[in-house]
């Protein structure tokens, strides 16, 4: 009888801001919202379709759905729920250092998604140009694949439909 390699179940990642908040109001289908994590008030622009597209992403994939966002926690507390989104483990990224020691906030983020997924393979819907580059750069970094989203427009259909073709075929 062949053996089966059983993979390990892949994941999906979230960026917030840039992605499920995008820079601008890019459609109807956002509504502003205000917050104040840390006591900073703050204001996003939310889609609530965003929370049935992802869910359903993942229950097509059998993938596992995890916030990889300066947010960390607090994303379930102002994000979640506003987007139809159950609470959902995270990085925990610290504070970014600053550039002057020459990490930019694309490799300071890969560094801590890196290590937290521990050889997984992941999906990431990240804004951060540099992300791709420096998540591959990481040592012990399995499949993955880094869905570039415009911070403009935010997180879109064809997103989750390339993610979706991906991690379907991490399956065959």
């Amino acid at each position: 009888m062949p053996y089966r390699l059983v993979m390990a179940t892949p994941l999906v990642l979230l960026d917030v801001d840039g992605v499920l908040n995008p820079l601008e109001r890019p459609s109807r289908d956002y509504r502003g919202h205000r917050c104040s994590p840390n006591g900073v008030t703050y204001r996003l622009w939310l889609n609530s379709r965003h929370g049935p597209m992802l869910r359903e992403l993942v229950r097509a994939t059998r993938a596992e759905l995890a916030w990889a966002s300066y947010w960390c926690d607090e994303a379930n507390v102002w994000i979640s729920p506003r987007v139809g989104l159950p609470d959902l483990p995270f990085v925990p990224i610290p504070p970014y250092p600053g550039a002057g020691n020459g990490v930019t906030l694309g490799s300071w983020k890969a560094r801590h998604v890196a290590r937290w997924v521990q050889g997984r393979p992941f999906v990431w819907f990240e804004d951060e140009p540099d992300a791709a580059d420096c998540v591959a750069a990481e040592p012990g970094v399995g499949e993955h694949l880094l869905v570039a989203v415009d911070p403009r427009r935010g997180l879109s259909q064809e997103h989750i439909d390339r993610a979706r073709d991906w991690l379907r075929a991490l399956s065959r």
